[in-house]
This record gives C-alpha cells, sequence and structure tokens, in this order.
C-alpha cells in the first residue's frame, strides 16, 4: 500500500463545501518549513488531485496552512479587523504509508479537524 494525502474543507456555519480555500502543503523537517505546493479547493471543498500523492509521500511532519480569511470574506461574513480566523496552520504526522485524510470544519469563529478516512 502506497501514502498518499487528502483534505475536503466544509463550511459548518453555511452547511456547505467551503469552495476556493487556498492551502498551502509544507514538510517540517529538523523544524525547517519546506514549502511542496499551493492547491485550491473546488465546488466540492475538496482539491481536484491528492495533496500529496503516493509518488511524493514520504513518512514525517506536515503541515497544511488553510487560508480561511479570504473564504469567510468573499461568502459574507461579517468582516472585523483583524479577522478572528484568518490563516489556519494544521501540523500533523503522517508514519505510516497509508491513506491521511485531513479534513478542517470551519465557521468563522472556530474550527475542527481530525484523521479521516
Amino acid at each position: 500500500m502506497s501514502g498518499y494525502l487528502t483534505t475536503h474543507v466544509l463550511d459548518t456555519a453555511r452547511g456547505c463545501p467551503a469552495e476556493g480555500i487556498k492551502i498551502d502543503l509544507y514538510r517540517i523537517t529538523k523544524g525547517e518549513r519546506e514549502h511542496l505546493k499551493t492547491v485550491v479547493t473546488n465546488d466540492d471543498g475538496r482539491t481536484d488531485a491528492q495533496i500529496l500523492p503516493s509518488d511524493e509521500f514520504e513518512i514525517g511532519t506536515y503541515e497544511l496552512v488553510f487560508h480561511a480569511g479570504d473564504y469567510l470574506d468573499r461568502t459574507g461574513t461579517p468582516p472585523e479587523e483583524p479577522r478572528f480566523l484568518n490563516v489556519i496552520p494544521l501540523q500533523f504526522g503522517m508514519s505510516e504509508a497509508l491513506h491521511y485524510h485531513v479534513p478542517l470544519l470551519l465557521s468563522p469563529f472556530g474550527y475542527s479537524t481530525y484523521r479521516g478516512s
């Protein structure tokens, strides 16, 4: 089995997928961040391809950075300066060659994540 990484962003306040969220993927090695790629969620709140496909997968520590503020601005969330949630970093480890699914459940004033399937 080969490992790979996917995500999904759901807007729990509006009850729909979060389209158009920019996500940066980093690999963390010895405390240093290496930017691997930037993707954007589609109309289903997912990326069009695996964020980290099996041919690029390595066991290690990673970080997904969700740029939620722009999305919240576009969807009519009342503006505030500074916005309570703007950039959401999620750092996590992948210790086996498995499918790692790291979803983000988003609202203007909170978020949660979990290891999905």
